[in-house]
C-alpha cells in the first residue's frame, strides 16, 4: 500500500498522518482483489474535465476521500458524489478512508459552491454526503438542508439525494432533514450489529435503524436507503436479520458491495464474496419487499444513482398502480 495513503500531507517536512488513531494498529496484510474487482484507472478528457470542476469549485468529492473503486467510470460521465462539511471527520470507523481528526468551522459560501456545481455539470441527479460532525450542536443537519435548498435554486430539475451521518445525541437532525425533503434520504447502517464495537465504534446500530424509521415517518414521499459492506465477517443470517430491520423501518432502498481495505492500518477484508453470492442476496431482498436492490461487488452507495433513482420512482409508481387496480376489482 502506498505511503501517499497513510500520509495526509506534510508540514515542516513532518509527516503528517492521515489516520493517527490508527498509526499504534498493527499491520492488516491487503490481499489481492479477485478478477471480478479489478477496474481500469480513471483516466479520459470528461474526467478531467469534471475533476478540474471540483478544483476551481474548492469542493471535496467522497469519491476521492474514500478511495471509491468507481471514480473513473462515474467522473467519466459527470457524476461526482459532493461531500459538504470540510475533509475531515470526527468519527475514527475502521474501515473507512476519509481523514480523522478535528474540524474546522463550516463554509458559510459552500451550499452556493455545489449548486453551482450541480448547475455546471447539467446532473439529473445528485447525491450529496459528508463527514461526521459531532462537533457541531446538530451534527449539520442545518447545513444539509441549506444546501438542498441552494440546488433547488440553482438546478431546479436535479433531483437530490442525501447521504447524511447519524446525527447521534444531536435533536431534531431527522425533523431538519425532513423539513427540507431531499428526493432520497440515504443513512448507511455499514454492517451487522456484532461488528459494530470492531468496524463502526462511534455509531449505534439502532440510532441509525431510528433515524431512517424517523425520516420516513416524518415524510412518508421521500425514498428510503440503506447500504452495507459484505466481507467483513458477518453471516448470511445476520445479513437476512440487517434486511428485516430495515424494512420493518420501511427503508425502500437497499445496497450491498464488497467492503475494499484501504491500507494496512485499516480492518482486515475477511472473505471476497462471489458475484453468485450478490445474486443471491439480492433475490432475499427483492422477496422482503424492498423497491429496489442494488447488490454486486462494486456497488457503492451512490453507484448509478441517477438510474437507480428513475427505476426507484417507477417501482413505486408501479406498486401504486397494482395496489388500486386490485381495489378497483
Amino acid at each position: 500500500m502506498s505511503t501517499r495513503v497513510l500520509v495526509d500531507h506534510r508540514i515542516g517536512g513532518i509527516q503528517v498522518l492521515r489516520h493517527p488513531e490508527k498509526a499504534h494498529r498493527p499491520d492488516n496484510p491487503i490481499q489481492r482483489k479477485p478478477a471480478w474487482i479489478r477496474v481500469k484507472a480513471p483516466s479520459g478528457p470528461v474526467y478531467q474535465e469534471t475533476r478540474a470542476l471540483m478544483r476551481a469549485n474548492s469542493l471535496v468529492t467522497v469519491c476521492e476521500e474514500a478511495a471509491c473503486p468507481n471514480i473513473g467510470e462515474c467522473w467519466s460521465q459527470r457524476h461526482a458524489t459532493m461531500m459538504i462539511m470540510g475533509d475531515i471527520c470526527t468519527r475514527a470507523c475502521s474501515f473507512c478512508n476519509v481523514r480523522t481528526g478535528q474540524p474546522g468551522e463550516l463554509d458559510r459560501d459552500e451550499p452556493r459552491r455545489v449548486a453551482d456545481a450541480v448547475a455546471r455539470l447539467g446532473l439529473k441527479h445528485v447525491v450529496v454526503t459528508s463527514v461526521d460532525r459531532d462537533d457541531l450542536p446538530d451534527g449539520g443537519a442545518g447545513h444539509f438542508a441549506t444546501v438542498i435548498a441552494a440546488i433547488r435554486e440553482a438546478a431546479p430539475e436535479t433531483t437530490i439525494e442525501v447521504l447524511t451521518p447519524d446525527f447521534l445525541r444531536k435533536s431534531g437532525g431527522a425533523e431538519t432533514i425532513a423539513t427540507a425533503h431531499p428526493d432520497v434520504f440515504n443513512h448507511n447502517l455499514e454492517t451487522v450489529p456484532r461488528l459494530y464495537p470492531s468496524i463502526r465504534p462511534g455509531a449505534r446500530y439502532y440510532q441509525s435503524l431510528r433515524l431512517l424509521d424517523q425520516v420516513k415517518a416524518l415524510a412518508p414521499t421521500i425514498f428510503t436507503k440503506s447500504g452495507l459492506m459484505v466481507g467483513l465477517g458477518e453471516s448470511k443470517q445476520e445479513i437476512m436479520q440487517v434486511m428485516d430491520d430495515l424494512r420493518i423501518a420501511d427503508v425502500d432502498f437497499v445496497t450491498l458491495g464488497q467492503y475494499l481495505q484501504p491500507t494496512v492500518k485499516h480492518a482486515a477484508v475477511a472473505r471476497f464474496v462471489t458475484p453468485e453470492e450478490f445474486g443471491e442476496y439480492a433475490a432475499l431482498a427483492r422477496g422482503k419487499g424492498f423497491l429496489m436492490v442494488s447488490a454486486t461487488p462494486l456497488t457503492r452507495s451512490s453507484y448509478h444513482a441517477d438510474a437507480d433513482f428513475a427505476a426507484l420512482r417507477a417501482a413505486r409508481y408501479a406498486l401504486y398502480r397494482a395496489r388500486h387496480s386490485g381495489q378497483r376489482a
